[in-house]
């Protein structure tokens, strides 16, 4: 099922996923086509932030990234959140990982697409990390040059308050989404999964073609900066890929008001391993030619 509209140089498309685990959900998504005349088998496609907790497709920067990469792009909600039904989970990262498995296979099959770019924040950064070490060995990862981690979380365990927790025996978040309440009830038990999850893993199993991009915000109050660092020991500890570091200085993390320090910085990037300029390293202050 899609829903197509077209802007003065982007064709958008609305793509409804149906689910192969959950026969009750549709994912959906937004298919942006530079040049939509042009066949899509064997083409290149990102897929464009995979989100955080509670977020949708549309949230921050995504868009406007979208909108400005040089091929077509897909993004997409998770299960349980905005436009894609179910159950939205905090500890469930096998949930979002089926979902992506769902995704990249309907754009293979459908469209012929083969994935170049993956681009996520926050969880939707550590469900790319997870996804791309799985499949490091296959065919999925073969073709996917470029990983951009934004805000991305490597340390797991997170403090929570505990006065709430003891008083009702659970925590819950409130958020708007899209415009929409959202509301969710975190349990202990659901904290527990979520430490459990083992990024451990990109040390030895992240594929060593692939370069990678990592922004941080230096007043990001929900993942310590901290975690980008341990991130670029991994990532660029790797050969033949590369890692650049970028540290913005008043960036929270959602980049929030900041989306062109994003975009920027990944289209500079794209150009700079376009060029064979990439290394691993440490982005020096601010973007166009300033690395």
């Amino acid at each position: 099922m899609t829903v197509t509209a077209q802007n003065t140089s982007v064709k958008t498309t609305k793509v409804a996923i149906p689910h192969p685990q959950d026969e009750r959900c549709t994912i959906v998504g937004t298919l942006e086509q530079v040049e939509p005349e042009r066949p899509t088998q064997g083409r290149n496609i990102a897929l464009v932030r995979l989100h955080a907790l509670g977020t949708h497709k549309d949230y921050l920067f995504q868009k406007k990234l979208a909108l400005r990469l040089p091929y077509d792009s897909f993004r997409f909600d998770f299960r349980g959140n905005h436009e894609t039904p179910g159950e939205w989970r905090f500890g469930h990262f096998e949930d979002d990982l089926a979902d992506l498995d769902a995704i990249v296979a309907y754009l293979a099959r459908e469209y012929g697409y083969v994935v170049d770019m993956l681009v996520g924040h926050s969880r939707g950064s550590v469900v790319a990390m997870l996804w791309l070490c799985r499949h490091r060995d296959g065919p999925l990862t073969r073709a996917v040059r470029r990983f951009v981690n934004v805000s991305g979380r490597y340390r797991m365990e997170i403090e929570e308050r505990k006065e709430e927790f003891e008083k009702l025996g659970y925590i819950e978040r409130r958020a708007m989404v899209a415009r929409k309440p959202f509301v969710a009830r975190i349990y202990q038990t659901d904290f527990d999964k979520f430490a459990a999850i083992d990024t451990s893993v990109v040390w030895t199993q992240f594929p060593p073609h692939i370069d990678v991009l990592s922004l941080h915000g230096l007043k990001d109050a929900v993942v310590p900066s901290y975690d980008a660092f341990i991130y670029s020991r991994a990532y660029g500890a790797r050969v033949p890929g590369t890692h650049l570091l970028r540290y913005v200085e008043d960036a929270d993390h959602n980049f929030t008001g900041m989306p062109e320090e994003v975009i920027e910085t990944v289209l500079e990037w794209m150009e700079l391993q376009e060029q064979d300029r990439l290394y691993s390293g440490v982005w020096n202050t601010g973007v166009k030619g300033k690395l």
